[in-house]
C-alpha cells in the first residue's frame, strides 16, 4: 500500500531508509559528495520544509520504501527515491514512481548521480530519458538547489511530458 508520509509519524523511519539505501552510492559517487550519514536529520527536515512530500510503500505496517515529490512551477520533481536494501528488486520503487507520476499532470524530472547506472537504468525502464548536458545544467540550476559539483556529476531524466513540452522546444531553439 502507498500512503503519504506524515512528518511526525514517519520522520525517523524515512531517515533510516534513506541512509540504509544510500550505501549503494558509497564508492560510486564522487568522494567529495559522500557524507556519513548520507542525509542528516537536519537536511531531511529542510527537504520537508522545501515542500517535498514523501510517500511510503508499506507492507504489514512497515515502511519498505520512500519517494518524494516536489511541485515546482511548471514541472514536478521526483526526489529521494529509496527502498530498504533487503527489499530491493521487488517492484517497490516502480510502484512508488508510478503512483507519484499519477499525482501530477506536469512534466516529471528526476536527478541522480551519473555514475549510478542502476538508478538511471531503473528510470529508463519506467519511460524516462536522460537529457543532454546543456539541458541538464539548465534544469538543475532552475529547479534544484544543489552545488555546482553535484551538477557536474549528475544527470537529469525526463518523462515524455517534458520531452514534448513547449519549454523544451524553446530551450532547444526549435520552431514551435
Amino acid at each position: 500500500m502507498i500512503i503519504k508520509s506524515e512528518l511526525a509519524r514517519d520522520f525517523n523511519t524515512i531517515h533510516e531508509i534513506i541512509n540504509d539505501a544510500s550505501l549503494a552510492y558509497k564508492g560510486i559517487i564522487p568522494q567529495d559528495r559522500w557524507t556519513e550519514p548520507y542525509m542528516s536529520k537536519e537536511e531531511l527536515e529542510s527537504q520537508f520544509s522545501d515542500g517535498i512530500e514523501f510517500w511510503n510503500y508499506v507492507e504489514n505496517n512497515i515502511i519498505l520504501g520512500v519517494m518524494g515529490i516536489q511541485f515546482k512551477d511548471n514541472v514536478t520533481l521526483i526526489r529521494h527515491a529509496y527502498v530498504r536494501t533487503k527489499e530491493r528488486q521487488k517492484g517497490i520503487g516502480g510502484k512508488l514512481l508510478n503512483h507519484l507520476q499519477e499525482l501530477s499532470d506536469k512534466p516529471v524530472l528526476i536527478g541522480t548521480w551519473k555514475d549510478a547506472t542502476w538508478a538511471i537504468s531503473f528510470y529508463e525502464k519506467h519511460g524516462f530519458s536522460v537529457v543532454g548536458t546543456d539541458e541538464k545544467d539548465y534544469l538543475l540550476n532552475t529547479y534544484w538547489s544543489v552545488p555546482e559539483r553535484q551538477i557536474e556529476t549528475s544527470v537529469v531524466l525526463a518523462n515524455d511530458k517534458w520531452l514534448k513540452n513547449d519549454q523544451l522546444l524553446i530551450f532547444r531553439g526549435k520552431d514551435i
